[in-house]
């Protein structure tokens, strides 16, 4: 239940701090976080206006639904993989949790989360004591990041950008947690996961971390 409840208050704070992201960015890392500890004052806000009052009630209903969100995956990463290795496996999945709703807002995947994220990545498998060794590690960050940019230099003649850089540095990250072949099941799963998406809201363009982080989550809880 402690796993439960630590998501849900995780989750509750993704919104805010993806807001927080979405007034500063683009924008250097080390003001990226200053703004998120100590966010800017803009202009005061009009309290009573019906606009406000509509986003005020849209933000927490976002909130809650991130909070239960969390909370649910925390509580799958616990029964999955028990009290052995929780916070490794819990702080992957929230990190990810909050790139896919900063790259919702904005169309960027900032690196002070997502280098931090393939760092972390590499001291998983060297201390976490997982059957991931740190050479495999490695070795699947690489693939993480050559993989995309052939796919992207081979798709020139129809898209100059089928994957944006920072979709390869969180696919990289992604790498070193989860491994070789995992990150080739991961980035397979994101384009099925963003099809439907875009054939949902007849799209043909949009954020692709939201479906990195996702199909990453799926793949470490569900087969991994």
């Amino acid at each position: 239940m402690i796993y439960a409840l630590t998501g849900f208050v995780v989750g509750l704070l993704i919104p805010y701090m993806a807001r927080r992201f979405a007034k500063s960015m683009p924008s250097a890392p080390t003001y990226a976080l200053y703004n998120l500890i100590k966010p800017v004052k803009t202009t005061r806000k009009v309290k009573f206006s019906t606009r406000y009052r509509q986003l005020k009630k849209r933000y927490l209903a976002r909130s809650i639904f991130c909070a239960v969100i969390t909370a649910a995956l925390s509580m799958v990463a616990f029964y999955r993989f028990g009290e052995a290795g929780i916070g490794w496996y819990l702080g992957f999945v929230w990190v990810l949790l909050l790139l896919a709703e900063v790259d919702f807002k904005t169309l960027i995947l900032p690196d002070i989360l997502t280098i931090p994220l393939l760092i972390c990545g590499f001291m998983f498998a060297a201390f976490a004591g997982t059957p991931l060794s740190p050479q495999e590690s490695a070795l699947a960050a690489l693939a993480g990041y050559v993989l995309p940019v052939t796919a992207t230099l081979l798709m020139l003649w129809r898209s100059s950008e089928a994957f944006g850089f920072g979709d390869i540095k969180l696919l990289s990250a992604i790498g070193a947690w989860l491994g070789v072949e995992n990150v080739i099941y991961t980035i397979l799963l994101s384009c099925a996961v963003f099809g439907i998406y875009a054939a949902l809201r007849r799209e043909r363009a949009g954020a692709f971390g939201p479906a990195l982080a996702v199909s990453a989550i799926i793949i470490l809880l569900f087969f991994n």
